[in-house]
């Protein structure tokens, strides 16, 4: 049987501990975020939390998978840095990537007319 320091909460069969349920506002201090995202993420079931009632708790463990969750890893790792090979120069055919390029709107054709009004603003008639 493990030895259990007393000042622990205890089951109540006496040899384990409870665990510590921690509140989305110490959770967000420990993260560095907002409380507001902490329960946010919690009500849309993105982070691992527990339900007291209507509240939310977390515990040690809870924190520590936030954390695995949200890490984000290098996509290549420094040893397998090579040098990017240059670039062919270019051929003699144009292609799609080589045309300057337009911009997304053009300028009208022609004088522009104002459309009218789907309903009037004043009930009066012209």
């Amino acid at each position: 049987m493990r030895s259990v320091p007393a000042s622990l909460p205890r089951t109540a069969g006496g040899d384990i501990p409870l665990p510590s349920l921690y509140r989305p506002e110490e959770i967000a201090a420990a993260l560095g975020c907002s409380a507001w995202w902490v329960k946010d993420r919690a009500r849309r079931s993105l982070i691992p939390h527990t339900r007291v009632g209507r509240a939310y708790r977390f515990t040690a463990e809870h924190l520590a998978e936030i954390v695995r969750l949200h890490e984000e890893r290098p996509t290549r790792s420094l040893g397998a840095l090579v040098p990017v090979p240059e670039a062919a120069p270019p051929s003699s055919t144009p292609t799609r990537d080589s045309q300057p390029r337009r911009p997304a709107t053009s300028p009208p054709a022609g004088r522009l007319r104002a459309r009218p009004p789907r309903r009037t603003q004043y009930d009066i008639v012209a």
